[in-house]
């Protein structure tokens, strides 16, 4: 395999770089086509829970060939925000690769109640397949997963109907919805890891046995290397450890849990990328191929320290080395000039609510177990019929109609009566069901946002507008509001159609299958709203502006 060795050190980097240069000065723009190979390869990169001012926050700390290759090479969107107010991983998984938001993509939540099941789902299980790559008794009981909650198709899905099938696309992620709703309804394969080992995993939607190479890179216990270590920043002081440690509840602790919340998990994330790139022989076809990589280490860790300890700066830091080796990697293999990246985020995060709360900004940990009790004991006292009326994954609440049904309440009675509920517990106001799917919101951009978020799907639900910097976690912080700083991500574009600068116009996620679909000369996404970002493009012929001076990003957003 030609990997480019971990040995390598800066002037290998700062040679990536020049030849990033001379390679993007040399060869004509205008020629891009996903039916003959133009580019070979697009890499899209999501981290999860990677809030937009994070590159800027650490830009002076990163070094040569990683994300500098983006922020320096490519065109880097500083004022992208998702549209929309369910700022969870699937739904902005899904919004990314679908152009569209839940309105059109239909997940609405991580999970959400199955009136038919009469339990909680979550947005990729799915009971008509089985997981595939660990053995049969540990897959007992466990469905495996499928998109078949999507409503809309992915650039991936285009992608293969233009190509009539022959371009390949597969995604990796820690995560099953980061990886299986990239991926689309024509994906080859999606991987995810078993959370408890490690094991990569897919299910019986893409293929009834792991291929080989996905077989031996399992056999060979690769996971093993990344327990019993010490996480250390550049100081040398320990930040965590992975050494075999109990959970809350007195289990033993799995790879996800603890090996997850550390960069150690990034590395073995891209090991199993480098290793799909190379025995699936992506970018040596006659079509373009698409490679999605989600990693989940960001959110995992993020959600337990804060997105300003130093935890996460190390976190941030110690995945620029891991990309600067992953593109010098894609570079060998692929070569620079047949290769585009995209870079993103599925969501941001809040600030811990105690450091709010120090700079006297109003902020709260809440314990949504308790709110859920308070709501549901308040309907019982309403309704005078006992009952668990719903299920609550702050700020939203998912509704048993049975349980309404019992007390002979409909269902926009019913959520509005949860939704008063959830306001009298402390949220700052609620949309239903029933109120979306009638667009009966304020014309503000609160209201748009929320109207962006409804889905079908789910049964009856409320979803819930909390304070600012509150979260429903009695400990560390979350995200799940429509406030910036959940909303705000990066989005940056990697590859020779690009105009290297940065743009402040105004983007949105959703731009990121349009833009990718308009220059390979395919279908945007069957849902999809976002718009073409042209003012990133270079010009067809030539890279000058009409003066003969390099053309430089706009100042103002192009007519709409």
């Amino acid at each position: 395999m030609r990997f480019a060795p971990r040995s390598i050190a800066v002037r290998r980097r700062v040679a990536l770089s020049v030849l990033v240069v001379l390679i993007l000065a040399s060869i004509p723009t205008s020629f891009a086509s996903a039916y003959n190979a133009h580019p070979k390869l697009i890499v899209v990169i999501i981290i999860d829970q990677f809030r937009g001012d994070y590159l800027e926050r650490y830009r002076d700390r990163l070094g040569e060939g990683g994300f500098r290759l983006l922020l320096d090479h490519g065109a880097n969107f500083t004022d992208c925000n998702y549209d929309y107010a369910n700022t969870r991983t699937a739904p902005g998984h899904a919004t990314l690769f679908t152009g569209a938001y839940s309105n059109g993509h239909g997940i609405v939540a991580n999970e959400w109640w199955d009136p038919k099941k009469k339990k909680m789902v979550t947005s990729v299980e799915d009971d008509d397949t089985k997981l595939v790559g660990i053995a049969p008794d540990q897959t007992k009981d466990k469905a495996g997963a499928s998109p078949h909650n999507l409503l809309a198709d992915t650039l991936g899905d285009e992608l293969k109907l233009a190509t009539q099938g022959q371009a390949r696309v597969l995604s990796v992620s820690l995560k099953d919805r980061a990886a299986v709703l990239p991926g689309g309804f024509a994906a080859d394969a999606a991987y995810w890891i078993d959370p408890k080992s490690g094991t990569w995993i897919t299910s019986t939607y893409y293929r009834r046995d792991l291929p080989k190479w996905a077989q031996d890179f399992n056999t060979a216990n690769r996971a093993a290397k990344y327990w019993d270590r010490e996480w250390k920043n550049t100081n040398g002081d320990v930040l965590r450890s992975t050494a075999h440690r109990k959970s809350k509840d007195g289990s033993d602790a799995g790879f996800y849990e603890v090996v997850g919340s550390t960069p150690f998990a990034n590395e073995y994330e891209l090991e199993f990328a480098k290793e799909l790139v190379v025995y699936e022989n992506l970018g040596a076809g006659q079509a373009t191929d698409l490679l999605s990589i989600s990693l989940s280490p960001n959110d995992i860790l993020g959600h337990q320290v804060g997105p300003d300890s130093p935890e996460m700066a190390a976190m941030a830091l110690a995945l620029d080395r891991e990309f600067a080796d992953f593109f010098t990697f894609l570079g060998h293999q692929v070569g620079l000039a047949d290769l585009w990246i995209a870079l993103s985020a599925d969501h941001g995060v809040s600030p811990l609510p105690d450091a709010a709360k120090k700079l006297r900004i109003p902020a709260a940990n809440l314990d949504a177990g308790k709110l859920e009790a308070q709501i549901n004991a308040a309907l019982a006292a309403k309704f005078s019929h006992a009952a668990s009326y719903m299920k609550f994954d702050y700020p939203d609440a998912w509704l048993d109609q049975d349980a309404f049904a019992a007390a002979h309440v409909k269902e926009h009675d019913a959520e509005i009566a949860v939704g008063e509920a959830m306001k009298q517990a402390g949220l700052r106001d609620y949309f239903t069901k029933s109120q979306l799917a009638e667009g009966e919101v304020p014309d503000t951009a609160l209201g748009r946002k929320f109207l962006h978020s409804y889905s079908p799907e789910g049964g009856w639900y409320v979803m819930g507008v909390p304070q600012i910097y509150t979260v429903g976690s009695s400990k560390g912080t979350d995200h799940a509001s429509p406030y910036t700083y959940d909303t705000h991500v990066p989005l940056a574009f990697y590859g020779l159609p690009f105009r290297p600068g940065t743009y402040r116009t105004h983007a949105e996620p959703v731009d990121l299958a349009v833009t990718l679909a308009s220059l390979l000369g395919i279908n945007a996404p069957t849902h999809a709203v976002g718009r073409v970002l042209t003012e990133a493009l270079a010009p067809a012929h030539h890279s000058e502006n009409a003066a003969g001076s390099p053309a430089g990003p706009p100042n103002e957003r192009p007519p709409q």
